[in-house]
């Protein structure tokens, strides 16, 4: 593909040879001749002089390479994920019904549907058109799903649970699993509680491998528009998590916690359980979170506090090994003042 064709897909604009053949995408340490890469990252500008590519991405303020091609854009890292696109187009899945597959009479499929190998759809199921269920991919009784729904090898949605539209589930993922309740009875054991209600994916939710989101004990597990949840993340009964909010790896949280809009919280944050994490904050990596958090915050540590308040401590804990010497050595000089 000419460069200029290239730019005006993606929306940017050419600075060098426009006549270029550009045949691939790579990373900016990894690129051959014939490759587009990009710079979104500003740490890594000095690669972009050692970098063999033939064009690269780069924002509207950067340095152009002294020997490459430049595709300017106002957000170089989205440009080049349609740019991979372009050049990598997801495969197409044929509509069709693998004969192993088994699906109940009263089940709905829409036009086009994809059933691969050994999928098992039950009885009162409704799903929309277009979707692609990859193999061993199982519907519990009564669950309703959007249009365009692509599920990898392996993925389960239970029973009665609602999904919209464009969700994808990544392999192994459990949508609507019972959720973590049990009463202590009087002899100390554990009654399991019926775990009656659901779970609700808005449209255009992505989960990845091995995620499960637990159904309510009554009501509804909710997760919305445009969230993406990461690999091994656990959201327990009745979460709600808001819009456009990334869960990532090995997140947990606890029942009844309940995520704003565009939240970001980083691995292996875990959250106590009835409490709210505000929209638009950021919990930081392995942080605790043990109580609500402000709208707009940065919280970071165990448990969880502002950020700035966190590396202040951060840096006092590194230094407590000399703080406690040099408070033995003033207790001993007090010691030895008092001394008649």
């Amino acid at each position: 593909m000419k460069l200029a064709e290239l730019a005006g897909k993606l929306g940017c604009t050419v600075e060098g040879e426009v006549n270029l053949e550009i045949t691939g995408v790579a990373g900016l340490e990894a690129a051959q001749p014939g490759d587009l890469t990009f710079l979104a990252n500003r740490k890594y500008v000095r690669a972009l002089e050692t970098t063999r590519a033939s064009a690269v991405l780069i924002g509207l303020g950067d340095p152009r390479p002294s020997y490459a091609a430049a595709l300017r854009s106002t957000n170089p890292y989205l440009a080049f994920a349609h740019a991979i696109e372009l050049f990598h187009p997801a495969p197409h899945y044929a509509p069709s019904v693998h004969p192993t597959a088994v699906i109940a009479d009263s089940a709905q499929i829409g036009v086009g549907a994809h059933i691969g190998p050994y999928c098992y759809i039950a009885d009162d199921v409704k799903i929309g058109s277009h979707a692609v269920l990859h193999s061993f991919v199982s519907i519990y009784r009564g669950a309703h799903i959007g249009d365009n729904f692509f599920a990898h090898s392996h993925a389960c949605v239970r029973e009665n649970c609602r999904l919209g539209d464009r969700v994808l589930l990544q392999n192994g993922v459990v949508v609507g699993s019972d959720g973590f309740g049990f009463a202590r009875e009087s002899g100390g054991r554990w009654y399991k509680m019926r775990q009656a209600g659901i779970t609700v994916i808005a449209d255009d939710v992505e989960i990845q491998a091995h995620s499960a989101i637990d159904r309510a004990t009554i009501g509804e597990t909710s997760i919305g528009r445009g969230t993406k949840i990461d690999n091994l993340v656990q959201v327990g009964h009745a979460c709600k998590v808001g819009e456009d909010t990334l869960l990532c790896g090995q997140v947990g949280l606890a029942g009844s916690t309940t995520i704003g809009n565009r939240c970001v919280l980083a691995g292996q944050v875990g959250a106590a359980g009835h409490l709210t994490v505000g929209d638009g904050a950021t919990i930081s990596l392995q942080s605790g979170v043990p109580a609500d958090v402000p709208a707009g915050a940065v919280y970071s540590g165990y448990p969880a506090v502002d950020n700035r308040d966190w590396r202040k401590s951060v840096a006092v804990f590194h230094r407590l090994p000399q703080l406690q010497k040099e408070v033995r050595e003033l207790r001993a000089e007090v010691a030895r003042l008092r001394r008649p």
